[in-house]
């Protein structure tokens, strides 16, 4: 069986829906594959698919008028973009950019039919105004976490989250500076408290946890 036969099962709440929506889905859909570092989409566009993610990782970030950039958050396989919810919803452009980090395939339904099914099932409403839920609330953590938690603490829980176990991070003091929306310089300051420390050495696009005990008892400080 093609992805276009079946994508539709891998997104638990999609799997629900009677036999004749699934069927609409798939075959109303196309499948398309993005290549790694391709901006999937960005301000002043206008969505023309609701895409949902088979494989890879978008990342969706937002750049100021002054280019400060800041990860609003990343879609996984098996997962939805809520911007592009909220935009096919409200008939808006894109406020944000949309990038593949790796390699994406996703299918594409139109916009017609997502706006038919919103209107006429009330299962696939769920779907959508579930996953659009879910996101807020995670974009209200975040911006929480932003104004008001350490970022000393914040960049600890984030070295730790991006090395997946392994001694080592590949990043660089910008892209970590977006990860956790501050400047550049900031981040490079906390960086050097860390090695003073003993905790991580650097190198050109690379972070070494040498002391992952206490970057751990940092991250899980309550201010």
């Amino acid at each position: 069986m093609s992805d276009r036969d079946d994508w539709v099962e891998r997104f638990p709440g999609l799997s629900r829906l009677a036999s004749p929506l699934k069927q609409l889905l798939t075959s109303r859909s196309t499948i398309v594959e993005v290549p790694k570092n391709t901006t999937m989409f960005g301000p002043g566009n206008s969505p023309e698919n609701m895409l949902f993610l088979l494989d890879g990782t978008v990342r969706v970030q937002q750049v100021s008028d002054t280019g400060h950039e800041i990860v609003l958050y990343r879609i996984q396989a098996g997962q939805s973009c809520v911007l592009t919810t909220a935009c096919l919803l409200a008939y808006e452009d894109y406020s944000a950019d949309g990038i593949a980090e790796t390699a994406v395939r996703a299918a594409a339904v139109p916009r017609e039919v997502f706006d038919d099914l919103v209107a006429q099932s009330k299962p696939f409403r769920d779907f959508v105004f579930a996953a659009f839920s879910k996101r807020i609330t995670d974009l209200f953590l975040m911006i929480d976490e932003v104004a008001f938690q350490r970022l000393d603490v914040r960049l600890a829980e984030k070295l730790i989250a991006l090395s997946e176990g392994q001694a080592s991070v590949a990043t660089t003091h910008q892209k970590l500076s977006v990860e956790l929306g501050t400047a550049r310089e900031v981040i490079s300051r906390q960086l050097q408290e860390f090695q003073r420390r003993g905790w991580i050495e650097q190198a050109r696009g690379r972070v070494s946890l040498l002391d992952r005990v206490q970057l751990g008892l940092l991250a899980k400080h309550s201010p």
